[in-house]
Formats: structure tokens, C-alpha cells, sequence
């Protein structure tokens, strides 16, 4: 979860709120690809959680890294949360139970990518080895129960926390135990956000299965081999999913204001205040009418802030989130940005890819995304199993990088990321299933060589 927004221009209509989502489409020559991913601080002695305070915490490595980095330093109170690189655009922030995440610049290359996510990992190290912390890229902790994780000091994480249990059983792991790599892409106009949304939708279970790495849970196998995914499938309903209305005629930014009117609000930030108001409407905010803050009225902050608290599968802010992939190892963090900018920034590859999706019914959409956090590649839609389509997705992906031509120093295009997804392919096996036959052979069935073995 990035920084909160702040722009304090009233709004009162809800043509102000299509606008202003409307405001995110830019020329194809401006697109950029933004790359978020999660990690899970941990002690080296001992494998255990980061509390925020202490020598050793999650504090003292955000202060280290703001003396390296030079970056602005996000408070809340007298508490550092975040740091903000007030030139290239990047921050880093923390989720509820300490997850150290990086929200990337806006870039125009893969290639840059790579060079943002290597300087990450190597500024992080550098602080966290005098602090014997280290990072751990997967899905899901693998043996840490939630009473044992730590809680950051941010208002509206407490007020998230106190909301979850009302809506479904496992948001508290979604918000505490799970770590994610997602990437951020650009749209040139409503139709083109429309298809974009549509195809990413559609393929987003097949990211999953590629990506499935969260085959734990308190140090055994958890029956699935991306327990993360299965986590949002009981989360909270009126927030999450695979969208069956966004393949309907009619669909665009009106659609998606009108959906997102209907989820319940979080928190409406008020001054540097977090007002609770879990359950209540953004309508009545729009309108002045809101119980708990009768006559105050919304903002752009707020309908900002209130779009980050939705979680479907892909979410449409200025830009679209690709959602449904588990954190995973550098090779990962790479691939995932790769992957969909292959499909989502070639025309022919997007129209191409619509073909491949478009049959397929809202139903069949979702038997596949309550499927693949079990069967990953085994999986199936329409008679034809996972593996096969992300096969088919992977050579779109492979010809749209190559018609970017976006070439590094040693003469070779984007594609290249995606040479991990292709060997993956060819073994059949997802990262959770290699970790599953560790497990079961020279780990002896236990989960800690996973600390020393899947480290950055």
C-alpha cells in the first residue's frame, strides 16, 4: 500500500470522480511501468518477525535507509513509516505485520526495472546486515502464526484490523502474513482501459499459477500452492474478485465509480487523524451526510485513499494493478512486470490475447480462479489446462517485448525476463511445488532452510 494522498480539492458530484479517473489516460509514448513487490523482514539469528521498535526493528532500518538514501521520510506522529524519493518518484512502505515493500518509480523499460529493483536489494542490505536482518521473498510467512507478527504503527491499518473479522476469515492473514509483486500500467483512453482490464482480468489466475509461491502455513504444507491467493478468496467479498461486470456492455470509468461508491469505506484521514468510519458509504461522504462526520465533505485525498482500499484481482485507479501474483525470488520481481508488458503494451499481442480470453464466461472465470490456488498449472478452463494457456500467454508476451525493441547494453530486448516463466513452463512445476519437494527431501520437513536458501 503506497503513500497516502493528499489533495485537498473538494468534490461533490460523481462526474468529479469519473474525471478525475479519467484524467490517467496518457499517449502510448508516455506509458511506464510501475513494479511494487513485498518482503518479509527477518531476524538472522533466529528467523523470527521484526518488531517496528528497537536497535534491531523495522525502525531503525527505515531511519539507516533515509540516511543512505537521502529520501523524505513519511511520519505519522513521531513514528517514521515510509520513505518518499522526492526526484525519481520511488517510496518504500510498510505493511501491517512489517512486510518491507518498494513502490517503484515510474519507468520506461524493463531493463530500468531490473536496475531499480538490484539498487533496492543492495541499499536494503547494506543497512539491514549490521542490524542481522534479512528478506525473505514468497507469499506467504512460512511458519510464523499471526499472534507472532508484529503491527506497525499506521492508523488506518488498526482500524483495518478491527474491520476484517466482520467480513470474512482470513483478511487478518491477507493483511499480515502475505507478501505480493505487482506491476502498474498505463491506459491511452477508456476503450483501451476497458479491453486492458478485461484481458488482465481474465488472464490474472494464469499469473497466479505461474507465479504460486505459498505452499506454508506455521511451518507445514497448507494443501494449496498459493495459499495467498486462496486468502483473497475470504477476505472481504464486497472488495475483491474477478469483476464479472467489467465484461458487460456499458463498461468504463463510470462503471468503476459506480462499483467503487458501493464498497464500504476504511477511514476517511481527516487533518493527520485516521477517522474510523468501517462500513459506511463514500455516497454519504460526497453528499455531507456521513454519520460519524456529519457536514464534512469528500476530497480528492479521500476518493484517492478509498480506491486503494479496494482489492479485486486488477484495480483501476489512474493506472491498472495487476494484483495476483505472490512475491517470489529477483528472477520473479522481473518476470511479472515482463510478462504483462509483453501483452498489455503490444496492440497486436492485446488484441490477440482478447481472443484467447473473450470465450470464456463470467462462470468459467471464476471456477478458474477458485481453482488454480490448488491445482496452479493443472488447472483448467474450457478443457484446456492452465499450463497450456500460460504457454500461449508467455508467446504473446515473448513477441510484444520484441516489438518494443527496448534494448539493454548487451543488445538484448525485455524479453529476456521471461526466460525463468518459459523453464518454469517446460518442467511443469510452479515455484510452490520445488519448494514442496524440498520440504519432503534434503529439508527434512521443516521450513527454516527456506531462511538461508530463499533469502535476497
Amino acid at each position: 500500500m503506497a503513500r497516502d494522498q493528499v489533495d485537498l480539492t473538494p468534490i461533490e458530484r460523481r462526474d468529479e470522480l469519473v474525471d478525475w479517473l479519467a484524467q490517467g489516460a496518457k499517449p502510448k509514448s508516455r506509458f511506464r511501468i510501475g513494479t511494487e513487490h513485498e518482503k518479509f523482514a527477518f531476524t538472522l539469528d533466529d528467523h523470527r518477525p521484526v518488531p517496528y521498535q528497537g536497535r534491531r526493528g523495522i525502525r531503525a532500518l527505515l531511519e539507516g535507509l533515509q540516511h543512505l538514501l537521502g529520501w523524505q521520510p513519511i511520519t505519522e506522529g513521531d513514528d517514521v513509516i515510509g520513505l518518499f524519493d522526492v526526484t525519481g518518484g520511488g517510496a518504500i512502505s510498510l505493511e501491517p505485520g512489517g512486510q518491507f515493500e518498494l513502490s517503484g518509480a515510474q519507468l520506461e523499460t524493463v531493463h530500468q526495472t531490473s536496475s531499480e529493483l538490484m539498487a533496492h536489494l543492495a541499499q536494503v542490505r547494506e543497512i539491514a546486515r549490521p542490524l542481522q536482518i534479512g528478506f525473505l521473498g514468497i507469499g506467504m510467512t512460512p511458519d510464523w502464526t499471526r499472534a507472532d507478527m508484529p503491527t506497525m504503527p499506521k492508523g488506518r491499518y488498526k482500524i483495518m484490523t478491527a474491520y476484517m473479522p466482520k467480513v470474512g476469515k482470513l483478511g487478518l492473514d491477507m493483511m499480515y502474513r502475505t507478501c505480493t509483486v505487482q506491476t502498474n500500467l498505463d491506459f491511452a483512453s477508456e476503450a483501451d482501459m476497458v479491453k486492458k482490464l478485461r484481458v488482465s482480468i481474465a488472464l490474472q489466475p494464469v499469473a497466479t499459477a505461474l507465479f504460486a509461491n505459498s505452499p506454508f502455513t506455521d511451518g507445514r504444507p497448507n494443501g494449496f500452492l498459493s495459499f495467498r491467493a486462496e486468502i483473497w478468496r475470504d477476505t472481504d467479498w464486497e472488495r475483491t474478485g474477478m469483476l464479472p461486470w467489467a465484461f458487460e456492455d456499458g463498461m468504463g470509468f463510470e462503471r468503476w465509480v459506480d462499483y467503487a461508491l458501493d464498497v464500504p469505506m476504511y477511514f476517511v484521514k481527516h487533518g493527520d487523524a485516521y477517522v474510523d468510519v468501517a462500513g459506511q458509504s463514500f455516497r454519504d461522504l460526497l453528499a455531507g451526510k456521513l454519520r460519524s462526520m456529519p457536514g464534512v465533505r469528500a476530497t480528492i485525498s479521500d476518493w484517492a485513499n478509498h480506491l486503494s482500499t479496494i482489492f479485486p484481482e486488477v484495480r483501476l485507479k489512474r493506472y491498472l494493478e495487476m494484483r495476483g501474483a505472490d512475491s517470489g525470488p529477483l528472477q520473479n520481481l522481473l518476470a511479472l512486470p515482463a510478462f504483462w508488458v509483453g501483452i498489455l503494451y503490444d496492440d497486436v499481442s492485446l488484441d490477440a490475447a482478447w481472443d484467447l480470453v473473450k470465450p470464456w464466461s463470467a462462470a468459467e472465470r471464476q471456477q478458474l480462479r477458485d481453482d488454480v490456488p490448488k491445482l496452479g498449472l493443472a488447472a483448467a478452463v474450457r478443457g484446456r489446462a492452465v499450463r497450456e494457456i500460460a504457454a500461449e500467454a508467455l508467446k504473446l508476451s515473448y513477441a510484444g517485448l520484441s516489438r518494443r525493441k527496448h534494448l539493454d547494453i548487451s543488445g538484448e530486448d525485455e524479453s529476456r525476463y521471461l526466460e525463468v516463466l518459459e523453464e518454469r513452463l517446460a518442467r511443469g512445476t510452479t515455484p510452490a511445488q520445488e519448494l514442496l519437494e524440498k520440504f519432503r527431501g534434503p529439508w527434512n520437513g521443516s521450513v527454516d532452510p527456506i531462511y538461508a536458501e530463499q533469502a535476497y
